[in-house]
């Protein structure tokens, strides 16, 4: 069996820590791990690094490949960028295409499909039902996953089942978009109703003969070779795996998971899966608490001090502040909306944003000045560039820079700086074995990102992409 994992998910539900930037797939909630590394150790159990596949966008990428290589080095010749978004239907096409061509797939072996953002636990439990779900679905069964719900979740899409006191896997009736309160009441009295876990198992010769009944134009550009198939990506049809089968198919089982399972879709959600203290809260970074109960306090840098409240989500991070009643964060995805209408940045972006060579923090910018903190990855280098309206001024932090401007190279340590002046050739390198940190003093006219123009890039980036 293979296991294809979706890692290019953009949510914003989890803001101001998930922005588009920066998708909760990649964030770590105080832990060591983060939840796509999480879900890559959890496969790592019973798999081999060369039977997973992950998928994700051209924008994530180099995030996804970080992160993974944290894990297992192996794991990044195991990533498929899709060539733009076009829901799961599309990725899933993709994903076969490749299984079959790249690893070798028969089409009689099976592969489960995974997002990248979950959290389930026992782990083993888990891991064994896949396997004995595996069997149904070599028999030629599509295989869904459905959690049995412990309270009325308007948040889950729902599955209807036949026969749900059965432990197998059950027929399934229909998939039930998310609820209103009301009908979310309903469904856990019902007990025929499952939370819809987003996880599916397909043979890949089964997968095939329903995509060609169901969706013909979808399976006439799958089945071409993976190179025809990412040219032609944009003439998919933007659905998902559940519009564009699932819900036609007449050869649908649900194997029902008695377990902890959350998709994190909510910062309720975080604080429902995260462990807390004696007094019901949930607390991650430095917090100081007195007469707080049943609160979700979270923040890296920033003291979070709180004084006799209760039932409140408060979350910190560089650029903003979210403080909103438990039970009402699923109005954080209206709250960005809003945001974004006000053009502010803060709604996709981070202080912090991630390259491939590592990243940037944006510490203070006015008209005609930006200061930025730049970390560059060991062995790691940025694009010869130049820029018109700016000229900049670095300072190193820590480690070893070497620096081109024009035909000049030259090395600098910890306290020594270059000035770079407008309409320059130059390149920023880190040749040592440690991650290099500097400051940045940007100063000009203009001081946007748009501001480039790049001669060489080792990433293959456009001439007037950002920095």
């Amino acid at each position: 069996m293979k296991i294809v994992i979706l890692a290019g998910g953009s949510g914003t539900r989890l803001w101001p820590l998930s922005r588009q930037s920066l998708p909760k797939q990649f964030l770590h909630f105080g832990e060591s791990h983060s939840l796509l590394q999480k879900t890559l150790l959890r496969f790592l159990k019973i798999f081999s690094p060369g039977d997973l596949l992950i998928l994700t966008s051209q924008d994530y990428y180099h995030l996804v490949k970080s992160q993974a290589e944290q894990i297992d080095p192996l794991l990044t010749g195991q990533i498929v960028i899709e060539p733009e978004k076009r829901n799961t239907a599309p990725a899933i096409c993709l994903s076969v295409a490749v299984l079959q061509e790249k690893l070798g797939a028969g089409k009689e072996e099976c592969f489960l499909v995974s997002s990248s953002d979950h959290l389930i636990s026992p782990e083993s439990l888990f891991l064994e039902k896949i396997l004995e779900a595996e069997k149904v679905a070599a028999s030629g069964q599509h295989i869904v996953f459905g959690i049995r719900p412990s309270k009325p979740e308007t948040g889950y899409g729902y599955i209807r089942v036949k026969d749900s006191e059965k432990t197998t896997t059950h027929e399934v009736l229909e998939f039930v978009e998310k609820p209103s309160r009301e009908k979310a009441e309903a469904f856990l009295k019902s007990g025929d109703y499952f939370w819809n876990a987003g996880i599916f198992l397909f043979q890949i010769s089964t997968f095939l003969e329903d995509l060609a009944l169901y969706q013909k134009q979808m399976q006439q550009i799958a089945s071409q070779s993976v190179p025809e198939l990412l040219r032609d990506f944009h003439l998919l049809p933007e659905l998902s795996i559940d519009y564009a089968l699932l819900e036609y198919s007449n050869r649908i089982q649900m194997m029902p998971l008695d377990l902890s399972w959350s998709d994190i879709g909510s910062w309720d959600g975080v604080y429902e899966v995260l462990s807390k203290d004696s007094s019901d809260n949930v607390k991650v970074g430095p917090v100081l608490d007195m007469g707080t109960r049943s609160c979700l306090l979270m923040t890296s840098k920033r003291l979070i001090a709180t004084v006799d409240i209760e039932d409140l989500i408060v979350i910190d991070s560089d650029d903003a502040l979210l403080i909103a009643k438990k039970g009402q964060s699923q109005k954080v995805k209206l709250l960005v909306e809003k945001l974004k209408e006000k053009g502010s940045k803060a709604a996709s972006e981070h202080r912090t944003l991630h390259r491939p060579w590592g990243s940037y923090t944006i510490l203070e910018e006015g008209e005609r000045y930006k200061i930025k903190r730049i970390t560059v990855d060991p062995g790691q280098k940025l694009s010869l560039q130049l820029h018109y309206h700016r000229s900049e001024h670095w300072v190193v932090v820590k480690g070893t820079a070497k620096v081109t401007v024009d035909d000049k190279e030259v090395l600098l340590h910890e306290n020594e700086s270059i000035y770079v002046p407008k309409s320059t050739t130059h390149r920023l390198e880190n040749p040592g074995k440690v991650s290099l940190e500097l400051i940045e003093v940007q100063v000009g006219e203009y001081v946007g990102e748009d501001d480039i123009v790049r001669f060489d890039d080792v990433y293959g980036r456009v001439e007037t992409s950002t920095l």
